[in-house]
């Protein structure tokens, strides 16, 4: 017959949950609390971070003699700009705050070799991230916006008047016209902002490939000699990733990103083989390793 727990009983038994989430509460509310103060102070100097992040256009348009100009399309653009610099900010910011926070809830109810394994990837994680961040943001995106720029049309003029040196001498004086419309690059804030951003992010999203390999190797999920033989596969779905990812169609920032990518794919092998050997010398030092038998005839 079962017996009917006692109260004592059942608040024996809630205690470690209930400990738990006061842990988590208290975790969150850390997090919580670094988000806010460094989105406070990303929005507090927005500005200066909005105009570091229009070097790449500026530079590209600098190269071909125009001015570096962004517009508002809506009253209430330039807030949300800021906003969005200051969300961003705040989480990047805030992340090494937001990990330690994460590490001290999970590392009690981990064992010392899980730590020791853990602990690495948390570290590689956010640094991975800036590495792709900064790859987008100093080689990426002045290729990108080259390309972009390269759909401009100037006006077609021809001069009207003897002793005209140029075409653009003519026009400044009121003596020619042109025959078609000029396009002429005239970007929206929001719009820039929304795609540097998206660049930003794929970049260093896709840099955590080596950790999340590296990671999932360590626990045995998946091996060197698995991601070598379907490297071909890999090859397909990298392009694919690289196709969706990366805003607009060109081909340029597509073909940037998979030859940032497939490295760190060829790293992750790597890794992922000194793991294997590492664990094998262990288990033969401890004599429990066992040969695999070899196929039959």
């Amino acid at each position: 017959m079962a017996r009917t727990p006692k109260p004592d009983d059942i608040s024996d038994s809630s205690a470690p949950l209930i400990e738990h989430l006061k842990e988590l509460r208290t975790r969150l509310l850390w997090s919580i609390l670094a988000f806010v103060v460094a989105m406070v102070l990303c929005f507090s100097i927005w500005n200066p971070i909005f105009n570091y992040m229009t070097h790449p256009i500026c530079e590209a348009l600098g190269r071909r003699g125009q001015d570096c100009g962004l517009i508002l399309l809506k009253l209430q653009e330039g807030f949300f700009v800021a906003l969005q610099i200051s969300f961003v900010g705040g989480f990047a910011l805030s992340f090494p705050v937001i990990g330690y926070q994460l590490w001290r809830f999970v590392a009690p109810g981990l064992y010392r070799s899980e730590k020791n394994a853990f602990l690495p990837f948390l570290l590689a994680s956010p640094i991975m991230f800036f590495l792709g961040a900064a790859f987008a943001y100093f080689a990426v995106l002045p290729a990108v916006f080259d390309f972009f720029l390269t759909f401009q049309q100037g006006p077609l003029v021809t001069p009207a008047v003897e002793g005209a040196q140029d075409a653009a001498t003519a026009v400044a004086a009121g003596t020619a016209r042109s025959p078609v419309a000029g396009i002429v690059f005239q970007g929206s804030v929001g719009e820039y902002l929304s795609l540097t951003m998206r660049f930003i992010m794929a970049f260093g999203i896709c840099f955590q490939l080596p950790v999340l390999l590296t990671l999932l190797g360590k626990a045995g999920i998946v091996s060197a000699d698995g991601l070598s033989s379907a490297r071909k596969y890999a090859l397909v779905l990298m392009l694919i990733v690289a196709a969706v990812v990366t805003p607009g169609p060109d081909m340029t920032s597509q073909l940037i990103m998979f030859a940032a990518v497939y490295p760190l794919y060829e790293i992750s092998i790597i890794l992922i083989r000194r793991i294997e050997r590492r664990r094998e010398a262990d288990l033969r030092a401890q004599g429990l390793w066992v040969e695999d038998d070899e196929p039959n005839a």
